[in-house]
This record gives C-alpha cells, sequence and structure tokens, in this order.
C-alpha cells in the first residue's frame, strides 16, 4: 500500500505514538521528516527503509511531499522478521532497485485477484524477508549502542504500549520502571524531544480517535476503557487536543468517508 493508505488520509494515524498488528516495511522513496521508534527520534530521508515490528510502538512524522510504499506482513508469519526497530539508510543503487522492484510487483500481483495469489503474495514476502535480512547483514547497517536516556525511553514506549487503557499515570508507569517521575521525563525528552507525560498523552488521543472514527461505541463507553474518570473529562480531554467534541469528530470523519 501507498503511506496515504497506511494513514487512510488522516496524517494524525501516523504522527501519533501507536502501534500496528502486522510487521511493517516502510520504505520511503521521497521527502524527509522524523520517526520515534524503538524510544528514540531519528531524522528520516530519501531511500530509507524502516522495519517496525508488529505491536512496537512508533510514530511517523513526514512532509506533506513525501512519497512511500508499505510492506504489510501479518504477525503470525513464518517468515525470519527482525525482533527490534530498524531504520536502514540505503545508498547501493542494486539493493534500492531490487526493493522497489519487489514492492512493484507484490502491488501488482495483489490487485490482480488472479488464482493462487494468495500463495504469490506469500512468495513475495518471503522474498522482502531476504532482501531485509542481507541488509541487517551489512556492517554498514550494524544497529548503534542506544545510550541510557534511549534505553529508558524505549522501555518506557513499550510499557505505555501495553498498559494505555488503564488509569495509570505518568508517575504510576515510572514506578514500574523503578525510576522517578523527573528522570523519565528528562529521559524521554532528551531521546525523544517530546516529555514522558506528552508521550502518554498522545498513545491515548491516537486510540480515542480510532475509536470515536472507526466504531460506534458510545464515546461514554470508550471514556471508561480508556480509564478516564468520566465522560465530561474525556470530553475536555479530546477538545483540548483536537479542538473538537467526541461527537464532531465521528460526525467530521462520517462525512469524510460519505464524500470519498
Amino acid at each position: 500500500m501507498t503511506l496515504p493508505q497506511l494513514s487512510q488520509g488522516q496524517d494524525w494515524r501516523l504522527a501519533l505514538p501507536h502501534d500496528h498488528s502486522d510487521h511493517l516495511l516502510i520504505w520511503v522513496t521521497r521527502g524527509q521528516g522524523r520517526i520515534l521508534m524503538d524510544g528514540q527520534r531519528r531524522g528520516v530521508g530519501t531511500h530509507n527503509a524502516l522495519i517496525i515490528p508488529a505491536c512496537n510502538l512508533f510514530a511517523l512524522d513526514l512532509g506533506r511531499q513525501a512519497i512511500g510504499q508499505v510492506v504489510a506482513i501479518p504477525q503470525d508469519t513464518q517468515l525470519l522478521m527482525p525482533q527490534i526497530p530498524r531504520l536502514l539508510r540505503i545508498r547501493d543503487s542494486v539493493a534500492m532497485k531490487e526493493l522497489a522492484t519487489l514492492i512493484e510487483a507484490a502491488g501488482r500481483e495483489q490487485e490482480s485477484g488472479r488464482t493462487l495469489c494468495e500463495q504469490s503474495m506469500d512468495a513475495f514476502g518471503a522474498l522482502i524477508s531476504v532482501w531485509m535480512q542481507r541488509q541487517l547483514a551489512l556492517e554498514e547497517h550494524a544497529p548503534t549502542r542506544r545510550n541510557a536516556a534511549a534505553r529508558l525511553c524505549g522501555a518506557y514506549c513499550a510499557h505505555i504500549n501495553a498498559n494505555y487503557a488503564t488509569p495509570m499515570t505518568m508517575s504510576d508507569h515510572a514506578q514500574s520502571l523503578g525510576v522517578t517521575p523527573t528522570h523519565l521525563t528528562r529521559a524521554c525528552k532528551a531521546a525523544t524531544g517530546k516529555t514522558a507525560a506528552e508521550l502518554l498523552t498522545e498513545r491515548v488521543l491516537f486510540e480515542a480517535r480510532c475509536l470515536l472514527t472507526g466504531t460506534d461505541v458510545p464515546a461514554q463507553d470508550i471514556a471508561r476503557h480508556l480509564g478516564f474518570g468520566s465522560a465530561a473529562y474525556f470530553t475536555r480531554f479530546m477538545q483540548h487536543h483536537t479542538r473538537a467534541t467526541p461527537t464532531a469528530l465521528r460526525r467530521a470523519s462520517a462525512m469524510a468517508l460519505q464524500a470519498a
């Protein structure tokens, strides 16, 4: 799929911290921006391959002129997949062409709907997995050692991603990680440019927007699910961060779908 298809045409679906149920390979062919993954924020540019294992927190902020392709591989795949997020800056033109050719061919096959399409897509997935493994084996793509701040922020990102739908505060998360809120905030700020509280807020905000725009679950039930003390508090939270009430967000999403 394309980047707009992954984001469903809504920038917040990529820019807010979240995870994905599939393994993702994002191939950026034009533009630049930043990605938050593995507890740190890094620059992204043309001919960068972003490998994001399933259920890993990430946020991608690219300019509107950016172009990219996305390969989603099911979490239960038997293919060999990286266990940690990786950013590969591809400089070899042959490797660039190989990946672009595989993705384009897989896209054509997917759209064809021909007999044995599913088996063919499995084969393309295997070839793309081989491409990733070959790149990861190169010395130029050897992962750099994360500093203490990035390691702590990475653990925090994993913790909030697993527990965002609870009434845990940032201080509660810090306590679970065995550090003070001040130390956690300092580490997150150094690694990502965001405070620990901001990362938690944005993860909750992403889930709230997904539930409001993708389901018909009542707002009060969404509030309860996400650990808000009341529907009124949830409404204030959404208005503060989106300048719209839950009802207005839901209505705007429905209108956009009808227009499409």
